[in-house]
């Protein structure tokens, strides 16, 4: 079962530095604006370290401003090895409290057959090699996998009553964070994530990235051949485990929304619709103002949103009957006979309608959301999805503490 420890987390000074302003969402949410009013706001905003621009290398650069922040007392490091326990809380538009809560610490790493870590999508190269050269730079984790335990009670064992050593409040999110560093308490929240595996709900990249440096590791120390058997041919190291968020796998405790999808560079004057209609059958859809996936869900489709139509996509059963039962996989089906083009990811039905709407896409399809029971069971059937077919929110902060694998 996964091993899950402690560790001597390095945190931004919460006495001298506004967590809302130093801290960031997730490196794959940002725009390239979104980074420059970000660090306009405040210069040691950790876009700086964890999304890396410009210059002749941007990920030493990163390196160099991670150590400079250490040096110069803007990142203190714990005078101990800590969990941390972190408190997501949310509003819906209907008013309705929603609430995250899960533990940070060091989840060993392991291939999938190699030990009870669970991934359930698949991954695309380019965003692999970039966080790889990060990971190589600063030598540390910057921000955490988000890995799904369904040990029952986690969530009661992470409950806490005092108060928060960090809270703020940003984009809408309130954000809360404690500090454990009880040995009796630890050792029970140690216990209970070790007792069950592990899936990886988001942080694909950044685990398959972990292994590949934990490999690179242990064949330059000497310590194997870079699998599992190397392990006990020598020393284990900080390398050998991720900075992990884990969360109890129950419902009341996530929110999967979809993550639609955008394509591009098809040829001039093409009819989409038409060459989709030999896998779904097609109708009229009007796009919703707040409740578009709910809508989907209804109807039992996704939608195909051109610049003069929006059209509701019905599969067609005879043809998808050997399809996994998801709309990301049902379209991959499809969209794998069309001519060369282009695909992108994008949440949030607003932001597919404006980059058809401009121009900067030919065609956008808004698709339903995976159930927290599909990804288990895809998971632990040893199979995985296409490439972004999950978001998961509200999602953690990126800056609420970091990892070094040197120390």
């Amino acid at each position: 079962m996964p091993r899950f420890e402690p560790f001597r987390g390095i945190r931004f000074t919460p006495h001298d530095l506004d967590p809302a302003l130093v801290t960031a969402p997730p490196y794959d949410v940002i725009s390239p604006q979104d980074r420059v009013d970000l660090i306009h706001a405040a210069p040691t905003n950790v876009v700086r370290i964890d999304l890396p621009v410009g210059g002749e290398d941007p990920y030493r650069e990163a390196a160099r401003v991670f150590e400079t922040w250490r040096a110069d007392g803007t990142l203190v490091t714990d005078a101990t090895p800590s969990f941390t326990v972190y408190r997501i809380e949310t509003t819906d538009e209907e008013g309705n409290l929603g609430q995250t809560t899960g533990v940070i610490g060091a989840m060993e790493l392991s291939r999938p057959g190699e030990g009870d870590i669970l991934p359930h999508e698949f991954t695309t190269p380019k965003a692999k090699s970039d966080r790889l050269e990060l990971l190589r730079s600063t030598r540390s984790n910057l921000s955490a996998v988000w890995g799904l335990s369904p040990a029952p009670g986690l969530t009661q064992l992470l409950h806490c009553d005092d108060e928060p050593d960090v809270s703020f409040e940003a984009d809408g999110v309130v954000h809360s964070v404690w500090i454990i560093t009880d040995e009796d308490r630890i050792d029970s929240i140690r216990a209970a994530i070790a007792s069950h595996p592990v899936v990886i709900a988001d942080g694909h990249h950044r685990y398959e990235t972990s292994l590949a440096y934990r490999d690179e590791r242990r064949n330059a120390d000497g310590n194997g051949d870079g699998n599992a058997k190397g392990k006990a041919m020598g020393k284990s190291s900080d390398a050998d485990s991720v900075m992990t968020f884990v969360v109890e796998l129950a419902e009341e405790e996530l929110t999967v929304g979809p993550i639609h999808r955008l394509v591009s560079d098809l040829p001039a004057g093409i009819n989409l619709l038409e060459l989709l209609s030999p896998y779904f059958e097609s109708e009229p859809f009007t796009v919703a103002e707040d409740a578009t996936v709910r809508q989907l869900q209804d109807k039992g489709g996704m939608a195909l949103v051109l610049r003069d139509s929006t059209w509701l996509l019905t599969p067609r059963p005879e043809v998808m009957a050997e399809v996994r039962d998801l709309d990301s996989a049902r379209l991959d089906f499809a969209l794998n006979a069309l001519p060369a083009h282009t695909l992108r990811y994008q949440h949030g039905v607003d932001n597919i309608q404006r980059a058809v709407a401009s121009g900067d896409a030919q065609a956008g399809v808004l698709l339903r959301p995976v159930t927290v029971a599909q990804i288990v069971e895809i998971a632990r059937g040893g199979e995985r999805m296409p490439p972004k077919s999950t978001f998961f929110a509200p999602k953690p902060r990126t800056g609420i503490v970091f990892r070094s694998i040197d120390e």
